[in-house]
């Protein structure tokens, strides 16, 4: 049976990094799987994607093909680990604009905010102390 999501994440990113051994540590059935986007093997045209895309923000690849970005991806995520209730009210109308406006600015910063808070960084490149 396939995970129930795949999550395309940067590896380079520490915050990135974090949330997904997060994730992995809660996900006893294997619901997810993670691709590391900034693997040399990685080829966003797999999915549908360019270089630009998967580094603007997070994707997540449904057993179906489909693909799908930002906030929803967490959706999914802590669905597929029966946490779907945390995250629900970022679907709400609304909160679902507020949640998605939030999300893309740390996307678009999250190098920066790693680098905030104790993460060393050389050359565009962070490792978690």
């Amino acid at each position: 049976m396939p995970a129930a999501l795949r999550i395309l994440f940067d590896g380079e990113c520490p915050c990135c990094k974090r949330k997904v051994t997060w994730l992995q540590r809660l996900d006893r059935h294997k619901n997810l799987n993670f691709e590391d986007i900034a693997a040399t093997e990685f080829n966003p045209s797999d999915y549908g994607l360019t270089h630009e895309q998967v580094q603007a923000r997070i994707h997540g690849i449904k057993p179906d093909g489909s693909v799908i970005g930002g906030v929803e991806v967490f959706r999914c995520a802590y669905r597929a680990l029966g946490l779907g209730w945390i995250l629900a009210p970022t679907g709400w109308p609304g909160l679902r604009k507020v949640s998605d406006a939030a999300y893309s600015i740390f996307a678009r910063n999250r190098i920066t905010l790693g680098k905030l808070f104790s993460r060393r960084c050389r050359d565009g490149a962070c490792e978690i102390k």
